[in-house]
């Protein structure tokens, strides 16, 4: 289908490439962000020295290595800083990766053995046998004579519904499938974007931070990164957790297949359902990375994220049960 031609794995990998060749534009704000923290320590410290000579007390020199060890991290931002939380991060991002692969590879193998137990099952009936399989259809076409004219007649529509039945209904999926897919893009190119965002103008966040008034903005740039970092990680494990409830539903159709006697009715009601939940549940993910890492700041904008995906999940499920109804009427009417 022509839906699912995309190859999202390569859309996401580009993602992370960007992010690597956006890296080293931070160095073109090091050296804005070393004079700005340059005049915020000489204040700093000047501030300080001057109140302590005023009040005739001795010099706390530890309290004035704050601007310069800020400096030094402004000096080796792309090593120091990014270098340093990406690295410890990395596990995080790859065990959940490794995770995700599992339980995907089980869900495609479990999904093709169902496949193809239905398509038995279906040639095992008599009465079902000739809608899947052409040979059953021209044999049974053969035992019948001149005289079962509309007979024959009512066996090419039948069939020719059922066909269209089933294309409706793996166009429909493939629908799904594609929005779930989009759902997970989405969430990726805004994490991407903001670190990016986040990284390039990081030395600028430190070196403001120098300053009085200001020393909260070196913590809340700090986790919002790794806020925003741990989308990935969420997001895999939230496609883990769907591949795993799809893998327990397959081993149940799996299941119900091996019995000779179960006619399976080639509904996907409940994979409809599981991919509507999955594309609400994409957007759901900023809010959950926020109760990993508390980010000040974040709070409007997850609420108008979930504000976005209830709409739209409302949407894709009026939309998945008004196409499946008039179809089903349709092919029922017939």
């Amino acid at each position: 289908m022509i839906l699912l031609a995309i190859d999202f794995d390569n859309l996401h990998q580009v993602l992370r490439n960007l992010y690597t060749e956006m890296m080293p534009l931070c160095s073109s704000m090091i050296g804005v962000a070393k004079g700005i923290a340059g005049l915020g320590a000489l204040f700093y410290v000047a501030v300080r020295v001057w109140q302590a000579l005023a009040r005739a007390e001795p010099i706390d020199v530890y309290p004035l290595l704050r601007p310069f060890a800020i400096g030094l991290c402004i000096m080796f931002f792309p090593v120091f800083v990014l270098g340093t939380i990406n690295a410890v991060m990395s596990p995080v991002v790859t065990g959940t990766h490794g995770i995700l692969e599992t339980q995907t590879f089980d869900m495609n193998k479990y999904r093709e053995q169902k496949d193809q137990l239905e398509y038995e099952a279906m040639r095992r009936n008599p009465e079902t046998a000739w809608l899947v399989d052409n040979q059953a259809f021209d044999q049974r076409l053969e035992e019948l004579g001149i005289m079962d004219a509309p007979q024959m007649a009512g066996m090419y529509i039948e069939r020719g519904f059922y066909n269209f039945k089933q294309t409706v209904q793996n166009w429909f999926r493939e629908l799904l499938e594609l929005l779930f897919q989009a759902a997970a893009l989405i969430i990726d190119t805004l994490r991407t974007f903001f670190l990016v965002v986040l990284s390039i103008l990081g030395p600028i966040a430190f070196a403001i931070s120098v300053y009085d008034g200001f020393h909260a903005t070196l913590t809340q740039w700090i986790t919002r990164y790794i806020s925003v970092y741990l989308w990935l990680p969420v997001s895999d494990l939230f496609s883990s957790i769907l591949a795993r409830i799809q893998v327990l539903m397959l081993q149940k159709d799996i299941e119900q297949l091996s019995d000779p006697n179960f006619v399976p009715d080639g509904s996907n009601s409940v994979y409809v359902v599981f991919m509507i939940i999955g594309i609400v549940g994409y957007f759901t993910i900023p809010t959950v990375a926020n109760w990993i890492i508390q980010a000040g700041g974040m709070g409007s904008y997850n609420r108008n994220v979930n504000s976005v995906a209830g709409k739209g999940g409302s949407y894709a499920g009026g939309m998945a049960g008004a196409a499946v109804g008039n179809v089903s009427g349709r092919l029922l009417g017939k």
